[in-house]
């Protein structure tokens, strides 16, 4: 069925070659959807298969739209009707854009990082080092998720006036996700392993990640080995294993099979640990949250609901059932202003890197002040490549990524 978007190749050549990819929607399937207004709204639970061509673009080359196959669910094709597969991709966008939002932004972004910051707040004193490293990457964070439980996740909120997985789905979906959840999907460089991205030419979220991920990796060994001098000194500080046991155990409880640490035995695993925190906190949720204008202000690029159902068979749809799956004027408009609110940088951004006064020794501001080298070489070497770029990708310049999530 895909041999015509192959080329000259085969379909298990490619596959061996490791330029075939599968992004599969299936948390969605069952996800009730929302009602805005008496209209009902409708969700997909799509499947794409994706192929790495010659010039380095991943294209879609066919489109499933419900998990279980059959004669209701057919596979579009690039070969299809122009509107035909047009409409299959805007279905998988808006099921991307709506997982996007709801997951890896507000649930594996924010409400991860507000169980990092209670367990910080609750378990470590002012004066504990790790504390001080981590203050700034948990501040205002309670403050802006207790905003969007209210506006954002609430009966009323932004997500049952607008989206289609309402208010209910949305915490039926986060449900799903929070259980399979693990520490190795928060760790960049294994993320991009097992995701089998790590070659992936011109995909600038993981070369400018790494970048980042390594400089604050670095930083965190050269501050963890400055106050603890052996790995004892790790499992035997009290409030440092209270506070990963309230994190994991209390504020990420019920996880099964998870492979979050319950106890910190070395400086390596504090490292790692430390490492996965900070990095969610600024530059993770910096690349989520920095782009969405860009991306989501072209509604039908990114649609946060659909109208219409999917199609059942590939009917020579017409552009006017096209503009009515699509959402309304009100709708529409929410999400403009949304994404257009939520890109903004904020008033007293705080860079990465940036850690005032918390630290008092001499060797830790030399250690500070080597990190924040660091990190504008990196915005050079990023501003560098994107000279050459005819779309720049500029979310992962250190200057553009926040200490803590504020918005």
């Amino acid at each position: 069925m895909v041999r015509n978007s192959l080329g000259c190749s085969t379909l298990e050549q490619e596959m061996k070659d490791g330029n075939i990819f599968i992004v599969n929607y299936e948390m969605l399937d069952g996800i009730p959807a929302n009602v805005i207004k008496g209209v009902q709204q409708y969700l997909a639970a799509p499947i794409c298969l994706l192929h790495l061509n010659k010039q380095n673009q991943m294209m879609p080359i066919a489109i499933q739209l419900k998990q279980t196959p059959g004669e209701d669910n057919p596979i579009f094709l690039p070969s299809d009707s122009e509107l035909d597969w047009l409409l299959a991709k805007i279905w998988v966008r808006s099921s991307d854009t709506q997982h996007f939002e709801l997951i890896s932004h507000l649930l594996k972004t924010h409400l991860i990082a507000e169980s990092f910051s209670v367990a910080t707040l609750r378990q470590l004193p002012s004066v504990h080092p790790i504390y001080k490293l981590l203050a700034p990457h948990v501040r205002y964070t309670m403050h802006v998720n207790t905003n969007a439980r209210k506006d954002l996740m609430s009966s009323d909120g932004i997500i049952a006036k607008a989206f289609g997985i309402g208010a209910e789905g949305l915490l039926l979906l986060s449900q799903k996700e929070f259980q399979a959840l693990t520490y190795q999907s928060l760790c960049l460089p294994e993320r991009l392993e097992h995701h089998g991205v790590k070659d992936v030419k011109g995909y600038y979220y993981k070369d400018d990640g790494l970048l980042v991920w390594s400089a604050i990796h670095s930083f965190i060994s050269n501050i963890v080995t400055f106050y603890y001098e052996n790995d004892q000194q790790v499992k035997n500080d009290p409030e440092l294993q209270a506070w990963i046991q309230d994190l994991t155990e209390v504020g990420l409880q019920d996880l099964k099979n998870s492979g979050f640490p319950t106890s910190l035995r070395t400086r390596v695993e504090l490292c790692k640990f430390l490492t996965v925190v900070i990095f969610t906190c600024s530059a993770q949720h910096a690349a989520i949250n920095n782009g969405q204008y860009d991306w989501g202000a072209c509604v039908p690029n990114s649609p946060i609901s659909m109208r219409k159902p999917p199609p059942t068979n590939k009917e020579m749809v017409m552009m006017e059932h096209i503009m009515e799956s699509l959402l309304d004027v009100t709708q529409s408009c929410i999400q403009m202003a949304f994404s257009w609110i939520i890109s903004l940088p904020q008033p007293g951004m705080k860079k990465l890197g940036d850690y005032e006064e918390y630290f008092t020794e001499e060797a830790v501001k030399e250690t500070i002040q080597k990190f924040q080298e660091e990190l504008k070489t990196i915005n050079l070497m990023i501003q560098d490549r994107n000279k050459g770029l005819d779309l720049k990708y500029e979310y992962l310049c250190p200057e553009n990524i926040e200490n803590s999530i504020t918005i």
